[in-house]
């Protein structure tokens, strides 16, 4: 099954590479046949999608790697290096874009080719929304086939299309205005919105591959999965603490304390682990491991104990701990 989604996964990154290596031609000829600074930024994001593709491929293949004594926790890590490399590529054309802007600018380029820019525009028009659609498209197949999958490589990448898709409808539309007003400075001033907007999305990829490489706490998947586990937690699970999360790319690693039962056995205690483990699995997909660590009840947790057939009960049953970040995430039970 995994072998499944591993293959179409690297289909679905091949033919981004491909869309975006073609993309880039037509704006680039775009942008030679009207001049408009504006459409080679564009051009120069595109750029940024054939890096990122071209990345994500060699991401994939490496991570789709089996695990081995050197590396036992596999090799999800390398998605995060792979995004920092982007991330610092992108910051590079951001503001390559910008510099060459302020250049233009300040030396009257503008001027020297505003005739056959305004001429041409027309033709410049109609590309930017064609590779618009065509962009959206295409990301919206890998954002589906990336959530299907659960290959954060793909979605990253579908996002970062759909993304493109937005900026250059934004080129196409300041084009539209420039055609109507004639004033050619609209052409710069997008320009110089593009160029922030691409040095942004590469500062952020590389916060994001800093939080991963130093394993920063993901609080909005802790919060996701203390909820779930809450909902569907059996009768014998007094209290989970101490849960942490670990990402290796796509892959999950999970540790928490899970209080049950003081007079459980060990087969018992293994019956539980499993019931824990099959369903987080459900939830976020067979590349996640699991451990746990089983803590015996004690008197002072029968208010706590739902269990109302617990013929050990020291105590009466209070108020249901609920499983909320604050709770889980501590290495301790709240009382």
């Amino acid at each position: 099954m995994i072998k499944k989604t591993m293959i179409s996964s690297f289909f679905i990154q091949k033919i981004i590479c491909l869309v975006a290596v073609i993309l880039f031609c037509i704006k680039l000829i775009t942008w030679r046949i009207t001049l408009s600074i504006s459409i080679f930024s564009d051009a120069m994001e595109s750029l940024t999608n054939i890096i990122s593709s071209i990345i994500g491929l060699f991401s994939l293949y490496i991570s789709s790697l089996p695990k081995d004594k050197n590396h036992p926790y596999g090799h999800g890590k390398i998605e995060f290096i792979s995004t920092a490399i982007e991330g610092f590529l992108i910051s590079i054309i951001g503001i390559t874009i910008f510099i060459n802007t302020f250049i233009r600018v300040k030396y009257n380029f503008y001027h020297k080719s505003s005739s056959l820019l305004l001429l041409k525009l027309d033709f410049g028009i109609l590309l930017m929304f064609i590779t618009a659609i065509i962009n959206y498209i295409i990301g919206f197949l890998a954002c589906k086939i990336g959530n299907k999958n659960k290959t954060l490589t793909l979605i990253a990448s579908g996002k970062h299309l759909q993304m493109d898709t937005f900026s250059t409808f934004g080129i196409a539309i300041g084009l539209i205005l420039l055609n109507k007003t004639k004033c050619i400075w609209i052409d710069p001033i997008i320009s110089i919105i593009l160029s922030l907007l691409i040095l942004y999305t590469g500062i952020k990829l590389l916060r994001n591959a800093a939080a991963g490489i130093m394993d920063e706490t993901d609080k909005n998947l802790l919060k996701k999965l203390s909820f779930y586990l809450n909902k569907k937690r059996s009768i014998y699970w007094i209290d989970l603490h101490h849960l942490k999360i670990i990402k290796y790319g796509s892959a999950l690693h999970i540790d928490c304390h899970l209080t049950i039962p003081w007079f459980f056995n060990v087969k018992e205690s293994n019956i539980e682990v499993k019931k824990l483990t099959q369903l987080i699995k459900y939830k976020f997909g067979n590349k996640v491991e699991l451990s746990v660590h089983i803590d015996p009840c004690s008197k002072f947790d029968c208010i706590f104990c739902f269990n109302k057939i617990c013929r050990f009960r020291k105590n009466s049953f209070k108020k249901k701990i609920l499983w909320t970040l604050n709770k889980t995430y501590k290495n301790k039970l709240i009382k």
